[in-house]
């Protein structure tokens, strides 16, 4: 079972496993642990991550990165119109509604959506996991940013699954971070103590997060986040681009924004700038050859420069971490420590910034850019039942408030209620009480639209179906529940009629819920296990909602139909589950889902399709240079002048072919014409490895016949190790070894004869096959081994009790020591022995 950590950030992505008890970043095939956010389409195949962000220049219209922002939004979105005019791929919209990216691929005009692309990314990472675990992938973690909403949230899943991959959990980066980082603390306090509280701070190339979370031993509760999505380092990359277009446009007269290109290159260059700025504080340069119209440019800048310039984003560094503060009523001293980690956190002005605001140094304990893939790592290995893990629980928030709304039974117009409040913990799950005659529909939405940076605050809307009313004709009594699930999503997860039958009159008392206060009817009711098990509890309290006043009428007339202690009928229970009708907003549909897995299953075989047309054509390629070289090196003085002549032709030819007509051919033309080369060359290559390889083979058979021969004559010499054997054995040793040695020194005479520009008369194979023909008919002979002779047994001496030279002696030497001695080297270096003393 794979245990795969995927963050996949808006440049950059990484890639953790679980493996030889610990989590390890892996490298790509280029070694590095970095692979690029981008997917290039070509005429032929697509190139993915460090091989497509060789294409941004050269096929910039094709190569697509910072895709993240568009999951989850409609085409019609302000933020999306907004971005529109300063991307250089183009964007469409789909017929869902929600953005896609439109592309020249296979030759054709595509329009692929944001889903499509970011599975095209993950089946990437998902190859790149596969090789360094050397096994298939399918469960993992992918991490998101914690301000996506359901809709991105349902984006990236889907995305997941187009790619073939089960994820098992959608994990807000900073919260991954603080798995990373807690997991391995010794020091935390105990459950019972008061938690360590650690504020984690994610700078990255677009979006800026925070969160504060509580520690104690065995356990993580995130009390709350902040966020600002537009504010990341690709915000100061443009400042500089911004910069530089109006020096550049003054300077050189050129209209930089005019040339996608130029504008690529240019951003390049910048990025550059703004990591060497935040190392240096002198002036800087920024050179580009050949920028536009043939004309080289050139400009300065240093980090003094800089930061004026990004005064304005620089002020918005601290509105996040005053809001998470307040949120959590925390004080700036009941923070334990600020760890910051992405890759915009090294721009020192940040770093000053946030520094400042807490009024402690910055902790960077974690690794800036790999903490959130450890992280994701790490929750996967818990999640798994392959790998054992330290017991460790996540709990995280939910970070915009959602309510929901209904058409109101009782009186005309909407009612709506608060669900789950921001901050509050997730995954969870409650238990709504309506009272219904017919089927009806609950609409899930954030209700703060200013706090929420998309224009849409709807969630999606919820259809309860086949509700009737009872027997009586009473409201049915239907329970939904509600859930924020493990990957942060909303979602109406069940729907239960409670049935009421009453049976025969019995000694028993009625059960009966109690009505509620009538100024509590308009809020939600939370059992008080609740609030004590809320977040740190798998356990799912029950809520109840009043509907309306008709509803607590209702259960108020039941009450007092009949006397507290008077006989009642008893009142059986069932519950019938219901349909529910999702209608999440900006869902993909089943059906273009499938669609989707299908289309990037054919488009992995197209992939790897020409990945073996153009290795078969580097064959090819690579043959005819090797080839070359060698004829007039190594194979030299076995080649003859009229083969090297043709040879050196077909060389040439193909070389030509293959920069002509042979450019752009099948994979079966590479193998054919590769074959048509090695049916000249292979011959050649043969004669120089026999020749290589001839005399060791013939001194390996040297060694076994001249130990056969020292075999022979042991023998003769009646060496006693071998008086055993057979005569006629040894005769038959003695045959076949001179057999084989005048085989030997007539095939070695042969072949001194013969050019090397030939065949050899014997091959190595040859001279391999006597040696294990002589090996197989002696060696069961030379090494037969000696019949056993048991010898008679001896009577061990009676034991002697008495003295051997009288006891009065013995007794004497004993007392003396007598035969004791210990060695004793000189400074000399002599030794001599030494008389011990007892």
């Amino acid at each position: 079972m794979s245990v795969v950590g995927f963050d996949v950030g808006f440049m950059n992505c990484y890639v953790a496993v679980a493996r030889a008890g610990g989590i390890e970043t892996v490298a790509n095939e280029y070694s590095d642990r970095s692979t690029p956010a981008c997917v290039s389409f070509g005429a032929r195949n697509r190139s993915i991550g460090a091989a497509a962000k060789s294409q941004v220049v050269t096929n910039c219209k094709n190569t697509v990165q910072g895709f993240k922002r568009f999951h989850g939004r409609a085409f019609s979105d302000p933020f999306v119109q907004r971005l529109k005019n300063s991307l250089v791929y183009d964007i469409a919209q789909m017929p869902s509604g929600t953005t896609g990216i439109k592309v020249m691929y296979l030759e054709e005009e595509k329009v692929f959506s944001i889903e499509q692309v970011t599975a095209m990314l993950l089946t990437k990472l998902k190859e790149t996991a596969e090789s360094a675990l050397k096994k298939p992938v399918a469960d993992c973690v992918v991490s998101v940013p914690s301000y996506y909403s359901d809709a991105e949230r349902r984006s990236v899943l889907d995305a997941a699954q187009i790619a073939g991959l089960n994820c098992l959990r959608l994990m807000n980066e900073t919260t991954a971070v603080a798995l990373a980082y807690g997991i391995y603390k010794q020091d935390l306090p105990a459950p019972e103590e008061k938690a360590r509280n650690v504020v984690f701070v994610d700078v990255g190339h677009s979006g800026y997060q925070t969160s504060v979370c509580a520690f104690n031993k065995g356990k993580l509760k995130i009390l709350s986040t902040a966020s600002d999505p537009e504010l990341g380092g690709k915000d100061f990359d443009e400042a500089l681009v911004k910069h530089f277009c109006e020096e550049f446009g003054n300077k050189y007269k050129l209209d930089v924004k005019s040339k996608p290109r130029a504008l690529v290159r240019l951003y390049q260059e910048c990025e550059k700038l703004k990591k060497l700025m935040s190392a240096n504080s002198s002036d800087l340069p920024l050179n580009i050859e050949c920028f536009m119209n043939d004309i080289d440019v050139s400009g300065k800048m240093n980090r003094g420069q800089f930061e004026d310039m990004c005064a304005d984003l620089l002020a918005r560094v601290e509105a996040p971490l005053q809001s998470l503060l307040e949120n959590t009523k925390l004080k700036k001293e009941d923070i334990y420590a600020v760890e910051i980690v992405g890759g915009a956190s090294r721009i020192p002005a940040v770093k000053e910034r946030i520094s400042k605001f807490f009024g402690k140094e910055l902790s960077t304990t974690l690794n800036a850019d790999e903490a959130v893939a450890r992280g994701c790592a790490l929750q996967c290995a818990i999640l798994s039942p392959a790998f054992k893990v330290r017991e460790f629980s996540t709990t995280d928030v939910v970070p915009y408030p959602i309510s929901l709304k209904w058409q109101s039974a009782a009186e005309e117009g909407l009612s709506d209620c608060e669900v789950f409040p921001r901050n509050h913990a997730a995954p969870f799950s409650k238990v709504l009480t309506f009272y219904r005659k017919e089927p009806f529909s609950l609409e899930a939405y954030y209700n703060c639209p200013n706090e929420l940076p998309y224009p849409d605050p709807t969630i999606g809307q919820f259809f309860i179906q086949k509700v009737v009313p009872q027997a009586s004709g009473e409201s049915s009594k239907v329970k939904v529940k509600v859930r924020v699930n493990i990957h942060g999503i909303f979602s109406v997860s069940s729907a239960s009629l409670v049935e009421v039958h009453k049976t025969d009159e019995t000694e028993e008392p009625m059960e009966t819920e109690q009505a509620n206060d009538k100024d509590e009817q308009n809020k939600m009711q939370t059992d008080q296990d609740e609030q004590q098990n809320q977040g740190d509890s798998p356990k799912e309290p029950e809520e109840k909602t009043p509907e309306n006043e008709e509803m607590e009428e209702a259960k108020g007339e039941k009450k007092s139909d009949q006397p507290p202690q008077a006989k009642k009928p008893k009142v059986k229970t069932k519950m019938l589950e219901l349909p529910i009708e999702n209608s999440p907003q900006w869902q993909l549909a089943v059906d273009m889902l499938n669609l989707f897995v299908e289309n990037e299953g054919k488009m992995i075989m197209q992939d790897r399709l020409e990945k073996e047309r153009n290795d078969a054509k580097n064959n090819v390629e690579e043959y005819v240079y090797d080839m070359r070289d060698k004829l007039h090196g190594m194979l030299e003085k076995f080649v003859s002048e009229s083969d090297r002549d043709a040879l050196s032709i077909k060389l040439e030819d193909t070389e030509n072919w293959l920069y002509e007509d042979g450019e752009d051919q099948p994979k079966q033309m590479y193998i054919d014409k590769l074959a048509e080369l090695k049916k000249l060359g292979q011959p050649i290559m043969e004669r120089y490895t026999e020749a290589e390889e001839r005399p060791k083979a013939f001194e390996e058979m040297g060694r076994q016949i001249q130990q056969y021969m020292k075999f022979v004559e042991a023998y003769k010499m009646k060496d006693e190790q071998y008086d055993h054997l057979d005569e006629a054995d040894v005769t038959k040793v003695d045959k076949l070894t001179c057999d084989a040695m005048i085989w030997m020194n007539s095939a070695m005479g042969q072949q001194s004869k013969m050019s090397l520009s030939v065949d050899p008369s014997v091959k190595v194979k040859d001279i391999q096959a006597k040696i294990r023909e002589l090996f197989s008919a002696c060696n069961p002979i030379v090494t037969k081994p000696k019949p056993k002779v048991e010898l008679p047994k001896e009577e061990a001496p009676a034991e002697q009790n008495g003295p051997i030279n009288g006891e009065a002696e013995s007794q004497e030497k004993a007392e003396q020591g007598a035969g004791c001695f210990r060695l004793r080297c000189s400074p000399g270096g002599n030794l001599s022995l030494v008389k011990c003393l007892h």
